[in-house]
């Protein structure tokens, strides 16, 4: 389905831009501060590129282009990050953090193949966070708990924008639904994976779909996802129905990672058995690294739910395509 941007017939902005900007402030202030305490998580500094022979930089579907450079000083063609899912796990066991602790970070991004709509953007920026859990923790349950404490933390925040700014009158679903990418496709086998997002969230607000990268029943993954972070059995996608533009909007992509035994399996039937002689994958095959779980968040799509905009531009500044520009001028939207 080809992304476009469209901007629903009687769409004004709730905020103006001065309190949209005190408005993000807040969101990212108060969300954090929630995250932290709840998933016990400390701020850490996080690179903006990374030396791709190093395997740190996260390939995604595996078709994107990385941003890259050559550093003079260095003689290293650097890679802008794509996300930081590797990284933190390194960066767990290199400042040995300890059980039950993680930490998390500002990710920014460039993603120069992006398609752009409503909801996509050449800039990327996120939370993300990662923690160390035990063998015993690797299970379903574990995960769901912690998706629960990041659903409130959301809520939570929302309560604090309320307060702050009254005309935002968003409500989410505060419980969570959880269902599997493969029983969306038996329940409608017809429809896109991105057509089953926004029926299931259209009926029940707030789900988390699990069971992302690997193959269903008919052959076809429901999204892709990287072979050597997530383990495919025990992942899955955040997302809420939004009111404003009729469609479902996913939060946050996370997981349990891998352990060596399904890296091992993961990579062999994603055909990335050419990642195992990089230095980071050595390292996760030989069970040096921790187990851990972890995700990404994102900051404008969650500014953009919550303040209740039809637009990512609305909350962060990149640079549009022509359709986008025209579109967002004739319905009055001001992109940043």
């Amino acid at each position: 389905m080809e992304k476009t941007t469209h901007i629903p017939e009687g769409y004004c902005s709730k905020l103006d831009l001065y309190e949209t900007q005190a408005a993000i402030s807040l969101i990212k202030q108060t969300f954090t501060d929630d995250l932290s305490k709840a998933v016990n998580l400390k701020r850490v500094s996080a690179p903006l590129f990374v030396d791709p022979a190093s395997g740190m930089n996260d390939n995604l579907n595996g078709v994107e282009h990385p941003v890259d450079f050559i550093a003079p000083a260095t003689g290293i063609r650097a890679e802008v990050v794509q996300s930081l899912a590797k990284w933190k796990r390194y960066a767990l066991y290199r400042y040995r953090f300890y059980m039950d602790k993680g930490l998390y970070t500002d990710m920014n991004a460039i993603r120069r193949d992006e398609e752009l709509d409503n909801l996509h953007s050449i800039y990327v920026d996120q939370w993300d966070w990662e923690k160390v859990i035990s063998a015993d923790e690797r299970n379903m349950d574990y995960l769901k708990q912690t998706v629960r404490a990041i659903v409130t933390c959301i809520c939570h925040t929302l309560d604090s924008v309320r307060v702050r700014f009254p005309q935002i009158d968003l409500e989410l679903a505060r419980e969570v639904t959880f269902v599997s990418s493969q029983e969306l496709e038996d329940r409608w086998p017809e429809l896109e994976p991105s057509e089953r997002e926004n029926l299931i969230t259209k009926e029940h607000g707030t789900v988390f779909i699990t069971g992302i990268g690997g193959k269903l029943r008919s052959g076809k993954p429901h999204d892709g996802r990287s072979p050597d972070y997530d383990d495919w059995d025990l992942n899955g996608d955040l997302l809420f129905y939004d009111e404003v533009l009729g469609r479902a909007i996913e939060i946050s992509s996370m997981g349990i990672r891998v352990s060596p035994e399904s890296l091992d399996r993961q990579l062999t039937l994603a055909g990335c058995d050419d990642r195992r002689e990089l230095p980071y994958h050595r390292m996760l095959l030989a069970g040096e690294l921790p187990l851990t779980i972890g995700g990404g968040i994102g900051q404008s799509r969650l500014c953009m739910l919550l303040l209740q905009k039809a637009h990512v531009g609305e909350v962060q500044s990149s640079i549009w395509d022509k359709h986008t520009v025209d579109e967002c001028e004739s319905k009055g939207v001001i992109l940043l």
